[in-house]
């Protein structure tokens, strides 16, 4: 019996730890107690398997480890992405955003959950804290949404599922651990998550637009007394037309000096014109704008130039991603100070929780450091492999595997600990079939979005039932008595959105060039262009002359060999068949045995 558990201590340890989770003890210390627990077992089993190598001494380097952690400067891009999120809810930005947007898609059937997948979108760009857009659009959307009739399973839905986009869209936190656990570029791993987070956000978008031609009562327009804006698409689009051609003719001036960079300098040219306008308009009240424009230009530039400050520096190698945290902390701060919302609470507040994320993401990473180190050392890296590897089917087998089983994972753990405990034991497994880690990474985080929206453990569902009424009540522009909104509508809610992401990550399979794109075009070679030259051998006819000075070889007289040119068959030119032989040494005599005195 002891020697089956020395034998098999690997996966012992790996189930030890699942009953721990499942048994409801914290993540960091179930890792960190599971590790030295396991590591005193396999100290005093190793001499009855070759499989165990743990010794004593190897605990000397736990400290080295802990100082790694602690001294890993892309981690410190989570607090300055926490913060920021944090500063840019409490400054109002998403009640703007979504008050603006709602008025410009009010008109369309189902406008409003339009405008909360678009607002969901640009504050997964710019705040990154899932927490932060649920609980806002949850505050903002889901009363108005009730208000004016809206279906309660559509509205708890895709409320829940567009403040999850913060998990796949740039500046993610989830990618920043990805790519720490990867041992991968968090800037690649930005640059391949993009575009499927926007395709993420179109299947959102399409989701709705098929509902609205199914069940047609479900999400009615906005009635004209709610659209306090008033119309002015009309202006709008020809302030856009505008704004897009003084960019291009930006782009165009800039191009001869300015190189590659002269699309993004004349984009933000026009943008900055367009928006300076819009300001001078609505101040000297000349009216050139209808109120609607006004308001969508002044309201939507800030945000996008937020987030072009931080995600635009990364894909331009101006700054890391920890740089671009940093200035993106900076760029809240001085939003919020502009909307006169900047004090001492909102600044305590939001310190106050990025010190807990932060802590609580360093508990975890230490507790898995502990884990890790007794894990290798039971070679228990290897039997994962071994595993995994070893799936029928090859690579699509191991992926479909790996997604199952993250998958299911993700009804009882977040993605923090999904990352910090299953991430490092695929990792090895699919660099061994070949997989791109960045591809890898961006499809697990995919999958890892629906750690969110899980029935009945999602947070996203606990943050959306927190702020969505509970009983009865009185609306106060209606004055109409509204039903409250129940567990079960929340859940059958997102059900649907949790299908369309494992539809996404079939799309990320099959599509992979949505993520690979990351690695750019590359150097396009002409092979006409391609010219190979031989070199000749021997003296003469500019072939590789070897010595003859007897330094060849250790041998007087050097290493003899025809000229010309090996495409001649080593024959001299004439004109060299008669040249007359200058200081030739003797022939060396082969038959004696060569004297090193």
């Amino acid at each position: 019996m002891i020697e089956f558990v020395a034998e098999n201590l690997a996966p012992i340890m790996f189930l030890s730890l699942v009953v721990f989770l499942l048994l409801g003890y914290p993540v960091a210390f179930s890792l960190a107690a599971n590790g030295l627990l396991f590591f005193i077992i396999g100290v005093e089993l190793a001499p009855l398997s070759d499989s165990i190598n743990l010794s004593w001494p190897l605990l000397n380097a736990l400290p080295e480890r802990f100082w790694g952690v602690m001294s890993n400067d892309t981690l410190l891009a989570i607090p300055f992405f926490t913060f920021m999120g944090i500063v840019l809810e409490r400054s109002g930005m998403a009640e703007d955003l979504l008050d603006t947007i709602g008025q410009l898609f009010g008109p369309v059937r189902g406008g409003l959950a339009y405008a909360v997948i678009f607002v969901g979108a640009l504050l997964a760009a710019t705040t990154g804290v899932v927490a932060a857009s649920v609980i806002a659009m949850g505050l903002i959307s889901l009363p108005i949404m009730l208000r004016y009739g809206y279906d309660r399973r559509i509205a708890s839905g895709v409320i829940a599922a567009s403040g999850t986009l913060a998990q796949i869209i740039p500046p993610s936190l989830v990618l920043i651990v990805l790519a720490d656990q990867l041992g991968r570029s968090v800037g690649d791993m930005y640059a391949g998550a993009l575009i499927p987070g926007l395709v993420l956000t179109g299947l959102y978008m399409g989701y709705i637009l098929l509902m609205t031609f199914l069940k047609r009562d479900s999400m009615p327009a906005l009635p004209l007394e709610a659209r306090t804006l008033g119309s002015g698409v009309t202006s709008l689009i020809i302030a856009l037309a505008v704004a897009a051609g003084i960019a291009y003719a930006a782009h165009v001036y800039l191009a001869p000096t300015q190189g590659e960079n002269a699309d993004i300098l004349g984009a933000t040219v026009g943008t900055a014109f367009i928006y300076v306008v819009a300001l001078i308009d609505r101040a000297l009240k000349i009216n050139a704008l209808s109120r609607l424009a006004q308001q969508v230009i002044i309201v939507l530039i800030p945000p996008l130039a937020l987030i072009f400050l931080v995600l635009g520096t990364i894909f331009l190698g101006i700054a890391t991603p920890t740089e671009g945290g940093a200035m993106g902390a900076v760029g809240a701060l001085i939003m919020a100070a502009a909307k006169g919302r900047l004090n001492m609470e909102v600044v305590r507040a939001a310190l106050a929780a990025t010190t807990r994320l932060s802590a609580f993401v360093l508990f975890i990473l230490i507790g898995a450091r502990v884990f890790s180190l007794t894990f290798y050392g039971v070679n228990g890296h290897l039997w994962v492999e071994h595993l995994l590897v070893g799936l029928p089917g090859g690579e699509i087998g191991f992926l479909i595997a790996v997604n199952v089983l993250v998958f299911l994972l993700a009804f009882f753990l977040d993605f923090f600990e999904l990352a910090f405990i299953i991430v490092p034991l695929l990792a090895p497994a699919a660099d061994k079939l070949g997989i791109d880690l960045i591809w890898f990474g961006v499809l697990l985080g995919i999958n890892m979005q629906t750690s969110f929206m899980h029935p009945p453990f999602g947070f996203a569902l606990f943050y959306l039932r927190s702020v969505a009424a509970r009983v009865p009540y009185l609306d106060k522009v209606t004055g109409k008595m509204t039903q409250p909104v129940t567990t079960g509508q929340i859940y059958w809610g997102a059900v649907p959105f949790v299908g369309i992401q494992i539809v996404m990550v079939a799309l990320t399979i099959l599509f992979p060039q949505m993520v690979m794109h990351y690695k750019g075009s590359g150097a396009v070679v002409d092979p006409s262009t391609i010219k190979i030259e031989v070199p000749g051998f021997g003296q003469g006819g500019g072939g590789l002359t070897l010595p003859d000075n007897g330094g060849g070889l250790g041998l007087p007289g050097g290493l003899q060999l025809p000229g010309g040119s090996p495409l001649d068959g080593g024959q001299q030119q004439p004109g060299q068949q008669n040249a007359p032989q200058q200081n030739k040494p003797p022939a060396t005599d082969l038959s004696a045995p060569p004297s090193f005195n």
